[in-house]
């Protein structure tokens, strides 16, 4: 109850005084979320930060939610609030167990990454994943990127580095320097950033939305990994098969899958005391880069 408290107090000071309770809500890692009922019984979605890391992180969710709606078209929640304290949102429903909803989600994902093409990898400002700030200086060699501010940026922070021994560390740089024979070399486009399961619920009339997105132009596989590799449910079998149709994947893509995803398994190691099989996961995929070829 004390983060139901400290939300309401933060609504209160920016102006939603008619906010009379808020009751915690499950799903995110990073942050104190809760749904706020106002006095005429509608809801809100509101998330704050205990120790707020910046003063631009909802700000940067914002701009990132609006991006995902204008340019890719997907469905996002409404936002009523960003400032420095606090994120409020209009209030999304838990995505439906069906077949159907995962269709409708590889549509819309399919439509999102084919229709945001960009000449260069980045965004027009830095934004964040979780508690940590994600660099997204603007380059034109997208594996250059990806080796440096979705790889090797995690080096040196305390948990990777209590967690991955030196012989870890020289394997990731062997692969970082591999990249571009162990990858295709394909375009950037708009990418959500943070597709892990939790983030993909349902609008209020059912079509599948977004929630807290880490954007930037980068490879499509970026969120194809994070999917693939978050435990989705098996009704979601169809969106993979629905996708790579869509897309004209290559039938060799969930072979890059845990190459892909070594982003987010180090952002996972670096930021949580438990870490969900991230140090694990990480030290099989860098296992056949720990010897020099």
């Amino acid at each position: 109850m004390r983060s139901s408290a400290f939300l309401l107090e933060c609504l209160h000071r920016s102006g939603m005084r008619d906010v009379v309770t808020v009751e915690p809500a499950t799903g995110g890692l990073a942050a104190l979320a809760g749904i706020a009922t106002r006095r005429d019984g509608s809801q809100l979605f509101v998330k704050a930060f205990a120790d707020l890391p910046d003063d631009d992180v909802f700000a940067a969710e914002a701009d990132g939610l609006a991006a995902l709606r204008e340019r890719g078209g997907m469905a996002t929640p409404d936002v009523l609030l960003a400032n420095r304290e606090l994120l409020v949102l209009s209030v999304l429903r838990p995505r439906p167990g069906s077949e159907t909803f995962w269709e409708q989600f590889a549509h819309a994902l399919a439509r999102l990454h084919l229709s945001t093409a960009h000449p260069r990898f980045g965004w027009h400002r830095d934004n964040w994943l979780g508690r940590r700030r994600q660099v997204n200086t603007w380059a034109d060699d997208g594996f250059a990127f990806f080796a440096e501010h979705r790889l090797l940026r995690w080096l040196g922070e305390p948990r990777v580095d209590a967690a991955l021994d030196a012989g870890d560390r020289a394997a990731l740089e062997r692969l970082c320097h591999r990249l571009p024979e162990l990858l295709p070399d394909r375009p950037a486009c708009l990418t959500h950033g943070d597709l892990w399961t939790q983030n993909l619920l349902a609008t209020p009339d059912g079509r599948p939305a977004l929630v807290d997105p880490a954007v930037s132009y980068l490879w499509a596989d970026v969120d194809l990994a994070h999917v693939w590799s978050t435990a989705p449910p098996p009704e979601a079998g169809r969106f993979f098969a629905v996708y790579a149709e869509l897309t004209a994947l290559d039938r060799d893509w969930p072979a890059r899958m845990p190459i892909v995803q070594l982003r987010q398994h180090l952002a996972v190691l670096a930021q949580f005391d438990h870490d969900w099989g991230a140090g694990e996961q990480i030290r099989a995929t860098l296992a056949p880069f720990r010897t020099a070829t």
